[in-house]
């Protein structure tokens, strides 16, 4: 059997706000949502090779060959108007990485690495890659103290949960609403799924946080909170509970008009949190 790739879309060798400590971050390409509120929206489809990014690019670094988008990175200068013309919202300059190069990453930072994280786009799009690479960690002696995360919109069955969770860690799960409506309006998508994915990753000890987008007019009402504090108490109080702000950087379309979530409204939901019994709830140090 050969060996998983994946399409990644960009990696970070530190970060320290994808997980706990110092992590190695590797976005992977493919989305199962279309978030409104993305602020990473070209990590969301694959690229077609429509060509429409080729003229965009000042520097020369896309090509068409035989029908294919050709990225040359020593051309690229980072500027991303590449991305801006996509209209699929897809990235040309993806890479196709093995193992091995991500393992390779994770060895030449490893002395100031604490672990590593999937996220995206959605990383659970290429749950073989997920588990070929995590597996590798464990066996690897230079790697196996790092902890292995998934950063996840939920929207994956159990069937592809158990692909990845032997080898992984913990999740660090998105919920965007507890409405169905709600969800469906910023997401595409409904969210039984992802409430699902939930009490099954809580039920596997896989569960490493909960995480909730603060989008004002949207996810800010009593109600919401309400829902969402009840969910929490029904898998466990304890569970750590992280409160994201909506913020418009590198959001396309309507939303990008949308007021942003700001300190003290996202406070005020926190304090709502912790007086229903929520015992760790936590809030943005930076609000960008």
């Amino acid at each position: 059997m050969n060996t998983p790739r994946a399409t990644v879309s960009k990696t970070l060798t530190f970060s320290c706000v994808d997980g706990p400590g110092n992590r190695l971050v590797v976005f992977l390409q493919g989305c199962t949502f279309t978030c409104r509120t993305c602020h990473n929206p070209h990590t969301m489809r694959l690229c077609n090779h429509c060509g429409d990014c080729i003229p965009a690019c000042p520097q020369g670094a896309l090509s068409l060959t035989d029908g294919r988008i050709s990225f040359d990175p020593a051309r690229c200068d980072q500027c991303d108007a590449c991305l801006r013309a996509c209209p699929i919202n897809a990235n040309p300059m993806v890479r196709s990485m093995s193992v091995e190069e991500v393992l390779e990453l994770a060895r030449v930072n490893r002395a100031f690495l604490d672990g590593i994280t999937l996220s995206g786009g959605e990383a659970t799009t290429q749950p073989r890659f997920i588990a070929a690479l995590f597996r590798a960690i464990r066996t690897d002696p230079e790697l196996r103290h790092l902890t292995c995360l998934i950063d996840s919109n939920g929207h994956l069955g159990s069937a592809g949960w158990d692909i990845v969770l032997p080898w992984t860690d913990g999740v660090m799960l998105d919920i965007k609403a507890l409405d169905d409506t709600t969800h469906r309006a910023l997401t595409g998508v409904g969210n039984a799924l992802v409430l699902r994915s939930a009490r099954f990753l809580h039920q596997m000890d896989k569960l490493h946080e909960l995480r909730f987008l603060v989008v004002p007019g949207y996810t800010d009402s009593r109600a919401e909170i309400g829902a969402l504090a009840a969910f929490v108490q029904s898998l466990d109080p304890g569970i750590r509970v992280r409160l994201n702000a909506f913020q418009r950087h590198g959001v396309r379309g309507p939303a990008r008009d949308w007021p942003a979530a700001t300190r003290d409204s996202v406070e005020i939901i926190a304090e709502w949190l912790r007086r229903s019994g929520l015992r760790e709830v936590e809030t943005p140090a930076i609000y960008l």
